[in-house]
């Protein structure tokens, strides 16, 4: 077996910010449509605010016993992926910056996870901004890949 070099492998990587298109509604003086700055969060940053919305516990009777079947006890789970998606918006996005106290200020906003959903009030904004957010993090195929995809199966 040949020596192999890991080296390849030991990188440190700065966190790259991409710049995508806006919503359509939010445009600049000139009438351009309003560039997004987008950070590339780590896997391992995406990870942390998954799990901080999701709770696992032993799920209990009425008595306040634990549940068991078949000898094994039973767990109940909360999840909350629309607050963790939300999260990941306001983590990601640079520009414009979801955790500006005075942005959060106007909103009346106290919560950041609220931020996403007062800035691209309509359905149209906030969908366009989490698609593109989820492509640009990795965690949603671009509209072309998926065009690509489909013509592969034809």
């Amino acid at each position: 077996m040949e020596n192999r070099d890991l080296k390849y492998f030991m990188r440190r990587r700065e966190a790259e910010i991409v710049s995508v298109p806006g919503p359509e509604s939010f445009r600049d003086d000139d009438g351009n449509v309003l560039q997004l700055e987008v950070k590339k969060l780590m896997q391992e940053e995406i990870d942390k605010i998954n799990n901080a919305y999701f709770e696992r516990e032993m799920a209990m009777d009425k008595k306040g016993n634990p549940l068991v079947f078949n000898g094994e006890v039973i767990w109940k789970t909360k999840r909350d992926p629309a607050k963790a998606s939300r999260h990941l918006i306001v983590e990601a996005l640079q520009y414009p910056n979801l955790k500006d106290q005075d942005m959060m200020k106007f909103y009346g906003v106290v919560d950041v996870t609220d931020m996403p959903l007062k800035v691209f009030s309509s359905p149209e904004e906030y969908s366009h901004v989490v698609r593109v957010i989820m492509e640009v993090l990795g965690l949603r195929a671009k509209a072309d890949d998926k065009e690509d995809l489909q013509a592969a199966k034809n």
